[in-house]
């Protein structure tokens, strides 16, 4: 069969005034820029394990409206999407069904919400692909596709996970690839849409899976830049010292998303700088501790280390990593009050990059359940302002207006040419300094 693979790609905010401002301002939605521009991870894996006698094209859709026509050749086309592009991914879908192929549509929103994708293609795979793709596949070539396709729950298990296909990558396209190291985070918080709607337990991939990857990517791209598509990266320190030591002097530079843990281990960052760890991301979420109280469903872990947060931060970047510290603007812990503490916390911390995203209540979270029995959403399935910058709930402790003028306000303020200037230069100075104290030892 002739497969084609179509990750929905791209940002999207309906906020007029905050799509200008992403436009203008140094850093605003950078990150999410650079999560829309990733490679479908997801997609790459399926292809890996697609058997030869098939032929695969990735084909990625920034936009819908830009395709003025289909692919042509295709037995069966393969949609992965996320809730803001889910519309989108529908509407893509019926295009091909239309013109006679087959489609499947997966991913965190259509694992949320089946039966509504079930309305728009021949097939849904609920939860992890990889337990069901070969099934798939087979099902396809027969021409009898089922309408939805079910792992069992954490059926999956990393030792088993494929080599991606990343040779199906025009890399000139990418300034970064993924690698998986793991699934699932022990923190679980209540907004979180990620890879905990895929997989309810941690795991992780053997380390000898993971260097083959970064073998792989090696071979194709010099000196190749690698984000670590893991929702927490260092739960396990004795896991990554096992992967890291065999990347000394390799040439690499990464990315990895984590929790301030790992700033209690000297050695793990040691061995991160060393490897060509350039930032971490952690999701801080609050500065105030009020609006960390809840916000986990299992055992309040970020509330309970909100007093070394500025301290882990400091730990961190002392060692030439920069960190991304990411906060959640309208928790319901949050008051009017919380765009001067953001921005204070901000300062005071020296954060080298920040992020700043508004609540958003995504479908199959725990957030989302609550916040329709509480009757606290506005609409209650626009997936459309499923984009982090959109306000889709009624704030708890402010109005809808104060949330959405103080966030405004608040992006102008941390993303000034000034003062992202002066966090850039305050990291810069420190390791200067950190240098010549050095070299007097």
């Amino acid at each position: 069969m002739n497969i084609g693979m179509f990750p929905m790609s791209g940002i999207r905010v309906c906020d007029a005034e905050l799509l200008r401002l992403g436009l203008t301002l140094p850093g605003f939605v950078e990150r999410s820029k650079t999560i829309a521009s990733l490679p479908s991870l997801g997609l790459l894996t399926l292809a890996g394990m697609t058997p030869a006698r098939h032929s695969v094209r990735y084909v990625e859709v920034p936009d819908v409206n830009l395709m003025a026509s289909l692919p042509g050749g295709l037995d069966v086309a393969v949609i992965s999407t996320y809730s803001a592009q889910v519309g989108e991914a529908y509407a893509l879908a019926q295009r091909f069904r239309a013109a006679g192929v087959p489609t499947v549509i997966g991913g965190p929103h259509v694992t949320a919400l089946p039966d509504e994708a079930a309305e728009h293609c021949d097939a849904v795979v609920v939860g992890e692909g990889e337990p069901v793709w070969l099934r798939v596949l087979e099902d396809a070539e027969r021409g009898r596709l089922l309408p939805r396709y079910r792992a069992g729950a954490d059926e999956f298990d990393l030792a088993d996970a494929p080599m991606p296909a990343f040779e199906l990558l025009d890399i000139s396209k990418y300034n970064r690839l993924t690698v998986q190291t793991s699934r699932g985070c022990p923190h679980h918080c209540e907004f979180c849409a990620s890879s905990v709607v895929l997989t309810h337990r941690y795991k992780q991939k053997p380390v000898g899976k993971v260097l083959a990857e970064i073998a792989r990517i090696q071979a194709m791209w010099d000196r190749p830049f690698i984000e670590f598509a893991d929702d927490n990266s260092f739960v396990n320190h004795a896991y990554w010292k096992e992967l890291l030591r065999p990347l000394k002097g390799k040439g690499l530079r990464w990315f990895a998303e984590t929790d301030v843990s790992v700033a209690d281990d000297g050695e793990l960052l040691d061995l991160m700088r060393e490897t060509g760890c350039a930032q971490v991301l952690i999701g801080l979420e609050s500065p105030t501790d009020a609006g960390l109280r809840g916000l986990e469903l299992r055992n309040d872990w970020k509330f309970k280390n909100f007093p070394r947060y500025k301290e882990a931060i400091r730990a961190i970047q002392s060692r030439g990593i920069t960190v991304n510290g990411c906060f959640v603007i309208g928790l319901d812990g949050h008051t009017a009050g919380i765009f001067d503490q953001v921005f204070t916390f901000v300062r005071e911390s020296e954060l080298y990059e920040v992020q700043v995203t508004l609540m958003t209540p995504f479908p199959g979270t725990p957030l989302y359940a609550r916040l329709e029995r509480e009757n606290r959403l506005l609409e209650p399935r626009n997936w459309n302002k499923c984009t982090l910058f959109d306000i889709n709930f009624k704030p708890a402790n402010m109005s809808g207006q104060e949330l959405h003028d103080g966030f405004k306000k608040l992006a102008v303020e941390l993303y000034s040419d000034e003062f992202t200037k002066w966090r850039r230069s305050r990291f810069k100075h420190a390791m200067r300094d950190q240098r010549k104290g050095g070299s007097r030892t």
